[in-house]
């Protein structure tokens, strides 16, 4: 050990040194091994968690709460023909107890949906195109967010057709709405999800300066963040003018129409 450093020279003697009688060896990799398990345990926090669904807040304005309303009940089969009809994919939700965008909460064993556009309180046949059984259900809440699916139902509901255990199936989609000459439809524009709360509040600003008089909202979902926009005037052809304006300034975002009643 010539010419190594006074210290080093004791330091490799040391671990040289035999065992006294009676000395228990000491743990040298214990250390590095509580180390090493902290890491591993710390880098597992960083892996990403699937986060459940959960639907943007109620539409602003003057909704109806249907809290003490039963969606477990069966719903009675709708007369006439229906008013639109759409075929797709469709998924269901499960966790119970989210505030509905009706203003209820949701509930998996009732016979409930969600759906983007279709108004609140719809009535829908849902029909499996693979099995051909359908199910009836009331749109209480918005949804689903997931590309390419255009109806989310029930857990119950799911089981109903068979849809359940597959997860997403291929449906038809046929609603029966209020077409009293009397109603007066109303519109808002929703878009989303954008990565950050900066990006959201941008195109807030921006409908805000240009809709003076509007209601604009964003908030967080579990995708992102979403903003929404009530017009001062929600008729339809004003919210397919704001819609397709928004698709200029902001090419890279989705924005769709929301029918409020």
């Amino acid at each position: 050990m010539a010419g190594l450093p006074d210290g080093q020279r004791a330091s490799i003697s040391a671990r040289r040194r035999p065992m006294r009688r009676g000395e228990r060896p000491k743990p040298a990799l214990a250390g590095w091994a509580a180390a090493g398990l902290l890491m591993l345990l710390s880098s597992g926090c960083h892996h990403r968690q699937q986060q459940p669904y959960a639907p943007p807040p109620p539409t602003l304005g003057s909704q109806p709460s249907n809290a003490a309303r039963s969606d477990r009940a069966p719903i009675p089969a709708p007369k006439g023909r229906p008013e639109f009809v759409e075929t797709g994919m469709a998924s269901w939700y499960a966790p119970s107890g989210h505030r509905a965008a009706d203003g209820s909460y949701y509930d998996g064993a009732g016979m409930t949906a969600a759906h983007k556009t279709l108004p609140l309180e719809t009535i829908v046949r849902v029909t499996n195109l693979a099995n051909n059984k359908s199910v009836l259900v009331r749109i209480t809440d918005r949804g689903p967010f997931a590309h390419g699916r255009i109806i989310d139902l029930s857990e119950r509901a799911a089981k109903k057709i068979d849809l359940y255990r597959m997860g997403v199936a291929k449906v038809r989609v046929e609603a029966y709405l209020n077409t009293s000459p009397r109603t007066v439809s109303s519109w808002c524009v929703q878009t989303g999800a954008f990565p950050t709360r900066k990006d959201a509040l941008d195109l807030k600003r921006a409908l805000l300066r240009r809709y003076a008089g509007s209601q604009v909202i964003e908030f967080a979902g579990a995708t992102g963040y979403w903003v929404r926009i009530h017009p001062a005037h929600p008729g339809h052809a004003e919210a397919v003018a704001i819609m397709e304006w928004i698709g200029r300034p902001f090419p890279h975002v989705v924005p769709y129409l929301v029918r409020l009643n």
